[in-house]
């Protein structure tokens, strides 16, 4: 009887029966390494963060209330004497704007709401009937909101809803870095800082940030056509204009050709900056001339 080889055998047989092919010379493998085309380098594309930029506020689609004025209950008068009542002053209570029933014994009978603060609502009054015959009587008086009161503004940034007088004792209101009506102080010009150049070189710049041509330009605009300008009736009807006037003190900088300001206590411009062409009925050479 045969013996059988074991696998073990057989398997290290066939791999002692493998020859081992003759490696290749070194300078074939580095002509084969040139011959291979190069991976270029992937590089990791750069993170750069912008600011967050809040898309514009979008709103929904306002739907206005059918107007319905057939007063099925006929209690019109009814339902605004009880709204009266309600709201306290008669003032508070506006025209009758419509009625919304949606049962055959029951509506709703709505008015603009004059209230402070309630701007878009309206007093609604429910009025109800047992059946036909019986007497409509007031369920409820309350507020509700019509379809344009609960919609917000756009948002504004504060820097543009602050107005003139708002500014109060103890507020603070933070200047943009890149506000344009602003620039460096080393591009302030001479005669802004009542200084020449060697002396803006030799002392230095007392402040970081002076007006810049768009903030000059928008500063000498707004006060020559405000309230101190020529157009104004007072100056309209002014015997002669500040230019000539002795109470009027030109200002420094380069606006000097174009403002001063006001010195006369029984002036209506004391202490303030006006346009060489304003004007008022204190002029220095209004005189009385004796009789």
């Amino acid at each position: 009887m045969a013996k059988k080889k074991s696998l073990f055998k057989k398997l290290r047989k066939a791999s002692s029966s493998l020859v081992a092919e003759p490696e290749a010379p070194v300078d074939d493998l580095i002509l084969e390494a040139l011959a291979k085309p190069k991976v270029e380098q992937v590089v990791a594309p750069a993170i750069i963060r912008k600011p967050y930029i809040a898309p514009e506020k979008t709103y929904p689609a306002v739907t206005n209330v059918e107007v319905n004025k057939n007063d099925i209950f006929g209690a019109l008068d009814m339902a605004k004497q009880a709204v009266i009542e309600d709201a306290g002053k008669r003032e508070y209570v506006g025209e009758f704007y419509s009625i919304d029933s949606d049962e055959e014994r029951i509506a709703t009978y709505l008015f603009e709401a004059k209230l402070p603060g309630y701007d878009g609502w309206r007093w609604a009054v429910t009025v109800a009937k047992v059946d036909e015959q019986s007497a409509p009587t007031i369920c409820d008086v309350v507020l509700l909101p019509g379809t344009k009161a609960l919609l917000a503004p756009n948002w504004i940034p504060y820097s543009q809803r602050i107005q003139p007088g708002d500014l109060g004792v103890g507020d603070v209101v933070p200047t943009a870095a890149d506000d344009e009506r602003l620039t460096q102080g080393y591009a302030a010009l001479p005669e802004d800082e009542e200084l020449d150049i060697t002396q803006l070189f030799e002392f230095g710049l007392g402040r970081a940030r002076v007006l810049s041509v768009i903030g000059r330009d928008a500063a000498s605009k707004r006060w020559y056509e405000g309230d101190r300008g020529p157009k104004t009736p007072i100056a309209r009807s002014a015997p002669k204009p500040c230019q000539s006037c002795g109470f009027f003190i030109p200002i420094a900088g380069s606006l000097r050709t174009t403002f001063g300001v006001c010195s006369n206590a029984i002036s209506p411009e004391d202490a303030r900056v006006v346009s060489f062409d304003h004007g008022c009925g204190a002029h220095s050479e209004a005189l009385i001339k004796a009789e």
